[in-house]
């Protein structure tokens, strides 16, 4: 049985319980890498397979790893592949990036207070190409969304995930990889928290929390952070809050957003060792 075929059985609703992002993702790591299908609680049990009910997770979920970072090596050679196509001096002020006639296949930009230079031959973050797929995947897809957009800066309306379209499976990763992280590890801590949040260029903002940061990941992507400290004696725990500016779908797919997210907490940590 192939993903397609699989997908019947599944809801089709890329609710994200079964711990994918979507249903096909889910079907391709059933068919593919032998993941348990009774891992989704609204399957479709009726004409499955035995094999395929149970799986060899065990077994496979290295292969499937491996087969994801492979997709995401290729993906981002690709994406480096269409840079050639592009007239980086007109788009560089549509993106907040920096382009200069003696370098004319270059731009220049900021993601978390680090220095980009991105060209059709690579990616250098602080002097350094990025280790991880994923940043390159991410830098590449904000040149061509932004491409369709416009510079502007935050007009203050912002928005939580929840409200921007078919964004329902990805509510519960930004939770998972930056959210819940930062709240446990500044919990008692806000004052540490504020400090890291200078370091990366950010702007203190007027919500009401604990504390409450714009930070610039991208020139058009902030994200506007909200802390709130725990209270134990009323038996709250620390909560952390991530929104975004309403026209950040101009500038980058959602997938691309939530790996903003998480990239933004996984510097936060970085600072704080």
């Amino acid at each position: 049985m192939n993903p397609y075929q699989f997908l019947r059985y599944t809801p089709g609703s890329n609710c994200g319980e079964c711990g994918w992002p979507t249903c096909l993702a889910f079907a391709a790591a059933v068919t593919k890498a032998g993941v348990p299908a009774v891992r989704c609680p609204h399957l479709k049990r009726e004409g499955l397979p035995q094999e395929l009910l149970n799986g060899s997770a065990a077994a496979d979920a290295d292969s499937l790893e491996r087969g994801e970072e492979e997709r995401q090596t290729v993906l981002a050679a690709h994406l480096r592949g269409k840079m050639q196509g592009l007239d980086l001096r007109q788009l560089a002020p549509r993106i907040g990036a920096a382009w200069l006639a003696d370098t004319p296949d270059l731009l220049c930009f900021a993601f978390l207070n680090r220095l980009v230079r991105l060209s059709a031959a690579g990616i250098l973050l602080d002097g350094t190409e990025p280790a991880d797929p994923r940043d390159q995947i991410l830098l590449y897809n904000y040149i061509w969304f932004g491409g369709a957009g416009s510079y502007r800066k935050s007009d203050g309306t912002w928005v939580g995930m929840e409200s921007l379209p078919n964004s329902i499976s990805k509510i519960r990763t930004l939770a998972a990889y930056c959210e819940e992280r930062l709240a446990e590890r500044f919990s008692g801590r806000v004052e540490r928290l504020i400090e890291l949040c200078a370091a990366l260029g950010a702007t203190p903002a007027d919500q009401s929390a604990d504390a409450a940061f714009v930070i610039p990941a991208l020139p058009c992507v902030p994200l506007l952070l909200l802390f709130w400290n725990a209270e134990p004696e009323d038996g709250f725990a620390a909560k952390v809050k991530v929104l975004f500016d309403h026209h950040v779908l101009d500038f980058l797919d959602l997938e691309s957003l939530v790996f903003t997210a998480e990239r933004m907490a996984d510097r936060l940590l970085e600072l704080d060792r």
